[in-house]
């Protein structure tokens, strides 16, 4: 009997904190969206008013946003330093075919970002920096609406499968 209970609570507490754990998920996807959008403002106002070249510009971002999308900034910042790749979107698929730790929705978007990168005339560049900023700002307006109640979910969610899958069982 206690075997039994051991294992409903051990069952309960691995479904709760798959539940909890899809909350946490969700919170750093945004995040990482808010650190990207801070990023893409970064590099547009210094675009505009500096005209920084491209490296140093993914260096000064990645200062700015912190986090994981501020540590990838700082690594392609290097990358283009040492000229690894032929050009700026190469080496930015290149990083993130690597990196597993940013969320999905960002990861979209710093493709897209990657794609406006150093491919363009100062007014392209900024246009195409702007259009990422607009997917970004898309991406976490979606996720905030009802963000309180879709993270209490999941997290009900995970508790009462746990709850039923021990009900099953026993």
């Amino acid at each position: 009997m206690t075997l039994k209970m051991i294992g409903a609570a051990f069952v309960i507490a691995a479904c709760g904190g798959f539940g909890f754990s899809l909350a946490a998920a969700h919170k750093k996807e945004e995040n990482a969206l808010k650190s990207l959008l801070r990023a893409i403002e970064f590099m547009i106002c210094d675009l505009e008013f500096q005209n920084t070249p491209l490296p140093e510009l993914c260096r000064r971002a990645g200062n700015e946003s912190g986090d994981i999308v501020g540590s990838l900034f700082l690594r392609l910042a290097s990358t283009l330093d040492r000229k690894q790749q032929p050009d700026a979107p190469t080496c930015m698929r290149s990083l993130l075919q690597n990196d597993h730790q940013i969320p999905t929705r960002t990861h979209r978007n710093l493709l897209y970002l990657g794609q406006c990168m150093g491919r363009f005339a100062l007014s392209g560049q900024v246009s195409g920096f702007r259009s990422a900023q607009a997917m970004c700002q898309r991406d976490l307006a979606s996720l905030s609406t009802d963000r309180d109640a879709r993270l209490r979910s999941y997290r009900t969610l995970g508790i009462c499968g746990g709850i039923a899958l021990v009900i099953l069982f026993i």
